[in-house]
């Protein structure tokens, strides 16, 4: 009987210990000192490890201080204790909603409500546990469709109510580098690392990211870490080899180009185009560079196409925006390559890139008056022999006596060519005035007017003035 009393004695001062320990914890709760409410709330725990309130009031401190995995063991063994605990199943529920479990959640508060059928609290948490679990659903469905920006929408709205949950940080993390938004899918990623450094998944991310930003060597050894913590991540290892592979075609493409095995090079860099349509920064420079071996291949059409694709994944790329240019220029279309060397003007004011667009307007300004050249039917490297050659052969083809007996409208067009091969064979047979017309300066300049111009008085200085020629007989 003694030794009973003394039992029970003992227990009583236990238990008031462990009360003077809670009240001076719900001080310290109550000041937002939260540390110190923990540590007094696991001292009146050691005191009285069967009291369901301590283990209630240690959750909700965990709580505060965003430990919700160690929070939510405080609050289950609280109900473990005493089923009826209200309060405990609350913490329970909010606990697995805040880690992202809202089914386990959902069960908490409707326990809570079984207990206590108005309680506000659980009816609200319980409404909020289903939103999370309609956004999970709505993103599931757009992940398939590759609607990223709705999935991170809904990610973002379920982390309202869940903001401890890593599952859906990730798949948000995830999307954003699958948009293109890499610094803050690395931010996100790397948060999680910060708290966890063996997370597979947020080392996959962070894999994800360097791979689409084209540091491959990088982005493998990511995921080779993420497949050590976690060896059957089946994204982190299709990632990885993707990887792998791309990395191998890249080089072998380049190899292939710098031997001159133009088409070899092509069909490597086709081959690497196909292995991940989402790494949009190396697919970029894939196309740029088969558009290189196409125009190295003289198909110029089609080097300007994948360049246009290149444009299309990365619109800062400027050395696609100048192969194109090139491309442009060397198939005479001077507007499209005024447009493409502005661009690059815009970005980057180098002196090189000045001349370029220089070169260009020189060009397109040339391109919008009469081609000199191709009147006579000569190349723009054409001799002084050469030209007059093809003065004579053209001046005679189109002289207005040939075609005397033509109607008259077949009569116009012919001594209006005519008319152009004189001004054609009058600039281009005298030096200063070729030079002038080749660099696209105004002929005006030098006192010229085309409009007063006299075919027939250069062709008879040409041809030895009257009776030199004659269409008689012909």
């Amino acid at each position: 009987a003694l030794d009973q009393q003394i039992s029970d004695f003992m227990l009583l001062v236990q238990s008031l210990k462990a009360e003077s320990f809670k009240e001076q914890g719900n001080a310290y709760y109550a000041k937002k000192d939260y540390n110190e409410a923990y540590n007094y709330y696991t001292k009146a725990i050691d005191a009285c490890p069967n009291n369901a309130s301590y283990y209630g009031n240690r959750a909700a401190t965990l709580m505060m201080l965003g430990k919700f995995r160690e929070a939510l063991g405080d609050a289950q063994q609280s109900v473990r204790l005493d089923d009826t605990f209200v309060r405990g199943h609350v913490r329970e529920g909010k606990c697995h909603l805040s880690l992202g479990n809202a089914m386990a959640a959902s069960r908490c508060f409707q326990r809570v409500l079984e207990l206590d059928r108005t309680n506000p609290q659980a009816q609200q948490e319980l409404k909020n546990a289903s939103a999370v679990l309609e956004y999970e659903r709505i993103a599931e469905i757009d992940f398939e469709k590759r609607d990223f920006r709705k999935v991170v929408f809904c990610m973002d709205r379920a982390l309202e109510f869940a903001p401890a949950c890593h599952r859906f940080k990730i798949l948000k993390a995830e999307c954003l580098a699958l948009l293109g938004r890499y610094p803050e899918a690395q931010s996100v990623a790397s948060d999680i690392l910060r708290m966890d450094s063996t997370n597979a998944d947020a080392l996959y991310v962070r894999g994800l990211c360097l791979y689409y930003e084209d540091c491959i060597e990088k982005a493998v050894q990511f995921f080779i870490q993420a497949l050590r913590m976690a060896p059957d991540h089946e994204k982190a290892c299709l990632a990885c080899r993707n990887a792998k592979a791309l990395k191998a075609k890249k080089e072998d493409g380049n190899k292939a180009f710098k031997e001159g095995n133009y088409k070899l090079a092509y069909e490597l860099y086709t081959e690497a185009l196909g292995i991940d349509p989402n790494n949009i920064k190396t697919n970029a420079k894939l196309y740029c560079n088969r558009g290189t071996v196409n125009s190295k291949l003289r198909k110029l059409e089609d080097a300007i196409d994948d360049c246009t694709k290149a444009i299309k994944l990365d619109d800062t790329y400027i050395k696609a925006y100048l192969r194109r240019a090139q491309c442009y220029m060397d198939t005479e279309q001077y507007e499209d390559a005024v447009r493409d060397y502005e661009k690059v003007y815009q970005t980057e004011k180098t002196k090189e890139h000045k001349q370029f667009l220089k070169n260009a307007q020189v060009e397109l300004k040339k391109s919008k008056r009469k081609d000199y050249y191709k009147i006579l039917g000569v190349n723009k490297n054409a001799s002084e022999d050469e030209i007059k050659k093809a003065y004579r052969k053209r001046a005679l083809m189109h002289h207005p006596d040939r075609h005397s007996g033509a109607s008259a409208e077949i009569q116009k067009e012919e001594e209006k060519k005519f008319k152009e091969v004189g001004e054609a064979f009058t600039i281009l047979s005298d030096p200063k005035k070729k030079a002038r017309y080749d660099s696209g300066q105004d002929l005006e300049e030098d006192g010229m007017n085309m409009a007063d111009f006299d075919a027939n008085n250069i062709f008879k200085a040409f041809f030895g003035g009257p009776g030199g020629f004659s269409f008689e007989g012909k």
